[in-house]
């Protein structure tokens, strides 16, 4: 048998046995809730909490006072308006994985990305001390070996997937700079029951593809949730997973936005089928 169907066949096997947890586990965390509740946070961030379920995220992926938590590829920040605050009043660091200055070819519209970031959570009085890290295909470590408790990254891992030797790359990267014992959470759009489709090119993976990734850098299975579950979502949209909210893809990647497109459909959808995985490095 192949190396990559043995990979995915283990890594379906341990996707079995690990935990399924529909709900976070209870606990009261009125740091995070105030994080979350706090007007500094857009108002585009806190009409997506129906649909990204911050305060049971993160209480299922183990979020706690006085950790450091690494955020890869933050985006727009949705996170970060959370991370950052908590890690403020309760001790802990928060560390960003953003465009890579290190890379010769990174392009001036992720370099400007990156400095736009920056600045916008720079305020010391809302957010902390917000500390930067180069991340990419190319770059070095993430930090210290062993100095971080939680690595999160949300939506990510389709875009690595679609190159060879990335994903592995960037995983590895994960379990180096995690302390033993410390959690990668991963949260990504769901292509089951359906097949993926080139290795994720429409947005979807497969969630046994995932764990092998995770399982072939060292990582155990820790658990899994349906937090960010949504039935409703079929997975055959035109334009991927971007068809669907918040993305609102109305035309090829790289054409103009088609006004006439109906998106009520999509709209009616909401965002999309997604997993929610833990993982834990050993020791």
């Amino acid at each position: 048998m192949p190396l990559h169907r043995r990979l995915l066949l283990a890594a379906a096997v341990a996707l079995c046995a690990a935990p399924v947890l529909a709900h976070a586990a209870p606990v009261d965390d009125p740091a995070l809730k105030a994080a979350i509740a706090s007007p500094n946070r857009t108002a585009a961030s806190v009409a997506r909490d129906g649909a990204r379920h911050p305060y049971e995220s993160l209480v299922f992926w183990g979020l706690n006072p006085h950790q450091t938590v690494i955020e890869v590829s933050p985006g727009g920040g949705y996170w970060t308006e959370i991370l950052a605050p908590y890690a403020k009043t309760t001790g802990g660091n928060y560390i960003a994985g953003v465009a890579d200055l290190s890379n010769p070819k990174i392009s001036d519209g992720a370099r400007k990305g990156r400095a736009n970031f920056e600045m916008r959570f720079m305020d010391p009085d809302k957010y902390g001390r917000v500390r930067f890290a180069n991340f990419g295909p190319t770059a070095g470590p993430l930090g210290v070996p062993g100095s971080a408790d939680l690595v999160l990254t949300a939506r990510n891992v389709h875009n690595w997937t679609v190159q060879p030797g990335v994903a592995d790359k960037i995983f590895a990267d994960f379990f180096a700079v995690l302390k033993p014992g410390g959690i990668l959470a991963v949260e990504d759009h769901r292509a089951d029951p359906k097949s993926e489709t080139d290795k994720g090119a429409d947005g979807y993976l497969a969630t046994a593809t995932v764990v092998a990734l995770a399982e072939k850098a060292g990582f155990k299975s820790d658990a899994k949730s349906e937090i960010n579950a949504n039935p409703k979502d079929t997975k055959d949209h035109p334009f991927g997973v971007w068809t669907l909210p918040p993305a609102h893809q109305s035309a090829p990647g790289g054409q103009p936005a088609d006004p006439a497109f109906d998106h009520g459909k999509y709209d009616a959808i909401g965002e999309s089928d997604r997993m929610t995985l833990r993982f834990r490095k050993p020791g």
